[in-house]
């Protein structure tokens, strides 16, 4: 709780340490900006936040240690811009109002104790819960919210940052590799050769002008592995810029046979502005065989329905 709050987030792993998936893992890719969050630790919901932007594919932060360290090294990061007020309210003390309001499974308090559930993270719940925790605070309006300030693209700009730096500090690596990588984060160097022999156009476009292309990871370059996912060919797309744009945060995707995925999120007006509607593409065809568990992970994990 402490180091979210800290960093203006909340992250969780995609998986259970069993390989299970959990609701309340998967509602961290449901969140919406707008959304507001309860954080509630050590029987108190101590800090309210709304959701800032969508959440993104990102490794477990540094600064949380050996805190979960049976947690997959990779997960979601979901953006949360916290206000200062401290609430201190304790659920128990009004369960006989929450108990009717909760959610019936995946509950983050249990209704007939008040006790929070052990396996609960981000949990869903109706407003009225929202209302009665903040009128205990004395907080019965949201106004108090300050805009959000920080987006998605921020985190992983930081984030990049921090693996960049372990990567230039990893002495297991030769000089070479390392410097391939750290170009790698880019689209340069090595792997956009390599992209390039797999894609040798933009599949939106049709664009094939080299210089006028980005290679761009379907795997983020910040949730990769090894150094081999990150130099692999096989994760990549040759893009045109405003295509590269929307496939790294999630608005733009692809089927397996080639056909593009646009998100919801993605309104008609922005698509048409963006000429994503009108450009005459190329006909869709099926992505390497090679490349097919790196777009899995893309569709799983960053594009947004």
């Amino acid at each position: 709780m402490r180091q979210e709050v800290d960093g203006g987030y909340l992250w969780a792993p995609v998986r259970e340490a069993s390989g299970a998936r959990s609701q309340f893992y998967d509602n961290m890719r449901r969140a919406a900006p707008g959304d507001l969050v309860l954080s509630y630790a050590a029987g108190r919901v101590g800090r309210l936040g709304t959701v800032s932007d969508f959440a993104i594919s990102a490794p477990k932060p540094e600064e949380f240690g050996n805190i979960g360290i049976y947690w997959s090294a990779t997960g979601w990061l979901l953006p949360v811009q916290w206000i200062d007020a401290i609430l201190s309210v304790r659920p128990k003390d009004l369960i006989r109002d929450l108990a009717p309001l909760l959610p019936i499974t995946h509950s983050p308090i249990q209704p007939q104790s008040g006790n929070g559930n052990q396996k609960a993270y981000l949990a869903e719940v109706d407003r009225e819960v929202v209302d009665i925790i903040l009128a205990a605070a004395r907080l019965p309006t949201v106004d108090l919210l300050a805009a959000p300030t920080r987006t998605a693209a921020d985190f992983a700009t930081t984030i990049d940052d921090v693996v960049e730096g372990n990567i230039r500090h990893d002495t297991s690596l030769d000089d070479t590799v390392r410097e391939q990588l750290v170009r790698a984060r880019r689209g340069q160097g090595l792997f956009r050769k390599r992209v390039f022999e797999f894609e040798p156009e933009c599949r939106i476009t049709g664009l094939s002008t080299p210089n006028l292309l980005i290679a761009s990871h379907i795997k983020p370059w910040r949730a990769c592995e090894t150094a081999a996912e990150r130099l692999d060919g096989a994760n990549g797309l040759m893009l045109a810029p405003h295509a590269d744009f929307l496939f790294d945060r999630g608005l733009l995707g692809f089927e397996s046979d080639g056909r593009p995925l646009f998100s919801s999120q993605l309104t008609d007006a922005d698509a048409d502005k963006l000429g994503m509607h009108v450009v005459q593409r190329p006909s869709p065809r099926p992505l390497h065989k090679d490349s097919q568990s790196y777009l899995n992970h893309h569709r799983v994990n960053v594009f947004i329905p």
